[in-house]
């Protein structure tokens, strides 16, 4: 069941002093804080939210078997309709607009980030390419595309949802085509050109968030030997080739994004990256029982942990990795490191990496700190979208 705000709609009153957190900028409202629910909403639904003591909060989606039970809407009693939905996703065009003038890729909504809880939408070339990780989002998937199509006219629409974020709120996983035709596309970053197929690749078939970071490592890769862990696609690798490095050896484990990186570099007349399917791991050992030695490393994985309970072994895996990165890293060479797990906080990705450099002998110099691309703001107060870091070093 799909519902506006009314006046007998459905209330959450939260217990008290709960409501601090809410007012300080985060919008979740986890189940434990909730001292009573009037009315029967269904997951999805839109609820009020009130303060213990009576006083009117906001509005968001509610959930009634997820660890986060509402998900702020707004802090005004407004009807969730498409005219809600094109003011939300105008506010955030203006923004990539004024970030990236001409681009033609870049996220359009950022969930929380862009005050649209659950909701992701990045846009790769004439493609939207759609992740509803909320219930509330997900009932209201043909309202959005409805807005999209009104503002943006795109030639196709297509859902990326996947997402093991999606169990969470009891929602299953599909894939597929929203609007319009799909088809490959192309799409042109920091002059380096992309062909990306909407339906593959991991998360939206393309990693917007290292934007920034991708042309970054031309300033590291003038006629020095690289080499580029977990390169998916081949985004590094292929700047840092373009930054004027001889040689690039790209290492990844999926045969898929491989192939998409191959296809990547041909289409940019790029044929000094030499791309080998292998465990990075595995790899690394290889390459220091061979003496090989390298003056750029890129250590870019897939997340470690999904959850608070494993950070303790993500910490060994990052600390394993960042050993073998070391041994095969000449002195005086430059490290890049990279974390996608929000679980994973700034400090403590730190610490791992200062702890690896101590047990392998090496003394480190932190260059650059960066998070994700401005398209992918972050909300004070709210670490959940501060989840993207990555490091600078030069290793001694």
């Amino acid at each position: 069941m799909m519902m506006t705000l009314d006046a007998t709609g459905p209330t959450v009153h939260l217990k008290p002093r709960e409501e601090r957190r809410l007012l300080a900028g985060h919008p979740w409202i986890f189940s434990n804080e909730i001292r009573e629910i009037r009315g029967e909403p269904g997951s999805g639904d839109v609820v009020e939210i009130r303060s213990s003591a009576g006083k009117f909060m906001g509005i968001g989606f509610y959930h009634g078997h997820s660890l986060i039970a509402v998900r702020l809407l707004s802090r005004d009693p407004v009807a969730i309709d498409q005219r809600f939905y094109e003011k939300r996703l105008t506010q955030a065009h203006r923004l990539r607009q004024m970030l990236f003038p001409g681009a033609e890729s870049y996220r359009l909504a950022h969930g929380e980030a862009d005050f649209l809880p659950g909701l992701v939408i990045d846009r790769l070339g004439n493609t939207l390419v759609v992740q509803t990780l909320s219930a509330g989002m997900d009932a209201r998937l043909p309202l959005i595309c409805d807005a999209l199509e009104a503002l943006f006219a795109p030639l196709c629409i297509v859902e990326r949802n996947e997402s093991p974020l999606r169990s969470l709120e009891s929602l299953p996983e599909r894939v597929g085509v929203l609007r319009g035709s799909v088809a490959p596309v192309e799409f042109q970053e920091h002059g380096i050109r992309y062909r990306v197929n909407p339906l593959e690749g991991q998360k939206t078939g393309f990693f917007l968030d290292q934007r920034e970071n991708r042309l970054m490592i031309r300033r590291y890769a003038s006629g020095v030997r690289v080499l580029d862990c977990f390169c998916n696609t081949g985004g590094f690798a292929l700047n840092a080739a373009r930054g004027g490095a001889p040689t690039v050896l790209a290492l990844d484990s999926s045969p898929d994004a491989l192939g998409r990186a191959r296809t990547n570099a041909q289409l940019n007349g790029i044929d000094n990256v030499t791309f080998e399917e292998t465990d990075v791991f595995t790899r690394l050992e290889s390459l220091r029982a061979a003496s090989e030695v390298f003056d750029l490393v890129i250590l870019d994985p897939p997340s470690f942990t999904r959850s608070r309970k494993s950070v303790p072994a993500a910490k060994r895996g990052y600390r394993e990795l960042h050993q073998g990165a070391f041994r095969v890293l000449r002195r005086g060479g430059v490290l890049v490191s990279a974390s996608c797990s929000h679980h994973i906080e700034p400090e403590v990705f730190g610490e791992v990496i200062a702890d690896a450099a101590l047990r392998s002998g090496r003394t480190l110099q932190l260059l650059e700190w960066h998070g994700a691309a401005a398209d992918h703001p972050v909300i004070p107060g709210v670490p959940e979208t501060a989840y993207l870091k990555l490091g600078v070093y030069r290793v001694l």
